[in-house]
C-alpha cells in the first residue's frame, strides 16, 4: 500500500450537541478554513542519584476549527455550548480515506466549547474560531456519512427544476451530472443513429 499525503481540504469537522444524539445526525461545519487536532502531554523529570526519572501528565487533547461565520445549526450550537456549558460531539473526518467497507476514517470526541471568538472586519466576511475542550481521550474509527452529509461535503449537480424526493430517497431535480465523454463542448456529437 502506498503512503498518501493527506490534504487539509479533506479533513472536515462535524458537530452536534450531545443531547440531540438520538434525534438527528451531526452537521458539517460550513465554510471551514482550518481544523486542528492537538495532542499534548506534559512531562517532567526528577533527578535521582541513579539518574533522571521521567514522569508524564495526562493527555490533553484539543480541537480547533475556524470557519467563515454563518447561520448554520452547528454555528448556533457552538454559542449554546459555550454559554450554557453544554457537551457536544465532534468528529474530524477524512473524506478521502476509506476502508474496504467504504467507511471514512475519523476521530470522535466528546467536547465542550471552551472559546468562541468572532472577528468582523469591515469589508471582509466575519470569521469564527472555536476551541473545544475534549473530555477523555479521542477515539479513532470508521464511520459512514449519511447521504445528506455526503451531499454537504460534495454537493451534487442540480437542475433548475423544483427538487422532489423520489420513493427510493434519491433527489430528482431536473439535472444530470456531467460525465467525461458526454456530448457537448469539445466532444463530437454521435450521429451514428442516422
Amino acid at each position: 500500500m502506498a503512503t498518501e499525503v493527506i490534504q487539509g481540504n479533506n479533513l472536515k469537522v462535524f458537530y452536534r450537541l450531545k443531547k440531540w444524539a438520538k434525534e438527528r445526525p451531526a452537521e458539517l461545519v460550513p465554510y471551514q478554513t482550518s481544523a486542528k487536532l492537538t495532542f499534548k502531554r506534559d512531562s517532567d523529570s526528577t533527578k535521582t542519584k541513579d539518574g533522571n526519572v521521567a514522569t508524564s501528565a495526562s493527555l490533553e487533547p484539543e480541537l480547533e476549527v475556524e470557519f467563515i461565520n454563518n447561520s448554520s445549526i452547528a454555528a448556533d450550537e457552538f454559542y449554546q455550548s459555550v454559554l450554557n456549558n453544554e457537551e457536544g460531539e465532534a468528529w474530524l473526518v477524512d473524506i478521502d480515506r476509506l476502508n474496504k467497507a467504504g467507511k471514512n476514517f475519523a476521530w470522535y470526541m466528546q467536547v465542550t466549547v471552551s472559546e468562541d471568538e468572532t472577528e468582523a472586519k469591515t469589508g471582509d466576511a466575519s470569521e469564527r474560531s472555536i476551541t473545544f475542550a475534549v473530555s477523555g481521550q479521542p477515539k479513532r474509527g470508521w464511520l459512514a456519512l449519511t447521504q445528506d452529509q455526503q451531499d454537504q461535503v460534495d454537493y451534487i449537480f442540480r437542475g433548475t427544476d423544483k427538487v422532489v424526493m423520489a420513493d427510493d430517497g434519491t433527489e430528482e431535480n431536473g439535472g444530470t451530472a456531467w460525465e467525461d465523454g458526454d456530448e457537448g463542448t469539445y466532444v463530437p456529437k454521435d450521429d451514428s443513429s442516422k
